[in-house]
């Protein structure tokens, strides 16, 4: 009889000789340029955005206190649904305590056993484990093609189908065929569930985000899911949708029924971000620049978004490569599997609004010194 946690230290080995290991790393060092994180906009230490932090902890307290369907629906719950129903043109907002929750309540909420879900190879863990707790049927599409998922979902033999995809996709940074899937899940009385996550903020009229851009955002069938940790620099989830799936989703998606609200000082930091972004959409142009540039440095194509990669020889030269880095002042973000939906491993980069000429430059020279080494 094996001991309780053999198995755990079997796998812990065979993580260590892959090359596969994660560590909590404490970040201390405020002299590095940061290209892990995913503050698009830089705003995580803007005064207004701090400000708006401190001032909601101070009328609200440290947490909501309870379930929004409880006593944990406040004022700043409702002043921040009604900014992104102001930014983005959806017909209503519902805020969660994080996007991981926002995209489980969707999924799981709109699809049961009389469901076929069609989802996108590439689709973000969070997305994967809303159709698990679905008990929906689900097939995966091929990554971006319309046609498989046209294919898929002329198969369908229950009542009601839903596609999932992501408008930017976190890992390659690629872009959904957002107005084809829109047509499609039109034509064939489907919801299309669309990760905004990497978008909204950076994408779209003044960053209200890819379906924004197609006209899509207002369509019923049509739901938009993001987070208030890239862009709005703070915490939470958010869902853009038509009024009668909100209502659904307060009346029946587990992870927002028993889930204590989105705490004060996350929502007053969003609500505030929001509005530094409608008084600063030249923040958009910024983030594109900055990421034209790394990626000029990296000898990849320009990124649709924030987000890029390099795809290195394996999950060693991986880790290798973000220690060098780090050395030399940068961080950059180590992808490898499972995170990567392709099986590679690859070195991600954020572009971000606040980064400097100088920083970005030195940055830049470091990356430009890694790239060689990854084939």
């Amino acid at each position: 009889m094996t001991r309780p946690l053999d198995w755990m230290r079997d796998a812990a080995a065979a993580r260590e000789a892959a090359g596969l290991v994660r560590r909590l790393s404490v970040t201390t060092a405020h002299d590095v340029v940061d290209l892990a994180g995913n503050d698009y906009l830089g705003l995580r230490h803007h005064p207004a955005v701090v400000a708006g932090a401190v001032a909601a902890a101070e009328t609200y307290g440290a947490g909501a206190g309870a379930s929004r369907l409880v006593t944990g629906t406040l004022d700043v719950h409702d002043e921040l649904e009604r900014a992104l129903v102001g930014l983005t043109g959806a017909p209503s907002a519902l805020v969660l305590s994080s996007g991981y929750q926002a995209n489980l309540a969707v999924v799981a909420g709109l699809a049961d056993a009389g469901t076929l879900v069609v989802s996108d190879e590439h689709a973000h863990a969070s997305l994967i484990d809303g159709c698990r707790l679905s008990r929906a049927a689900v097939n995966v599409a091929r990554h971006n093609d319309v046609d498989h998922v046209a294919e898929l979902l002329a198969r369908r033999d229950v009542p009601r189908a839903v596609v999932i995809a992501e408008s930017v996709y976190s890992v390659l940074g690629d872009a959904a065929p957002i107005e084809d899937l829109v047509a499609l899940t039109a034509e064939a009385g489907a919801l299309l569930v669309v990760d905004e996550a990497h978008a909204l903020g950076v994408l779209g009229p003044d960053g209200t985000g890819l379906l924004a851009a197609a006209g899509a955002l207002g369509a019923e069938h049509v739901v938009a899911t993001g987070t208030l940790s890239k862009s709005f620099a703070a915490q939470g989830g958010v869902v853009l949708a038509d009024p009668v799936v909100r209502d659904h989703l307060v009346n029946t998606a587990r992870p927002f029924v028993y889930d204590t609200g989105l705490a004060p000082a996350s929502a007053g930091a969003a609500l505030a971000a929001v509005g530094v972004l409608r008084e600063h959409p030249q923040l958009l142009a910024l983030v594109h620049a900055n990421a034209a540039r790394l990626a000029e440095a990296c000898g990849i194509p320009v990124p649709v978004a924030a987000v890029m990669s390099v795809e290195m020889p394996g999950p060693h030269e991986t880790v290798e490569a973000v220690e060098r880095a780090r050395a030399e002042g940068v961080r950059i973000g180590a992808f490898r599997p499972p995170s990567t939906p392709d099986g590679s491993s690859r070195l991600r980069l954020t572009a971000h609004a606040d980064h400097g000429p100088d920083d970005l430059e030195r940055a830049c020279a470091v990356l430009a010194d890694l790239v060689p080494a990854r084939v």
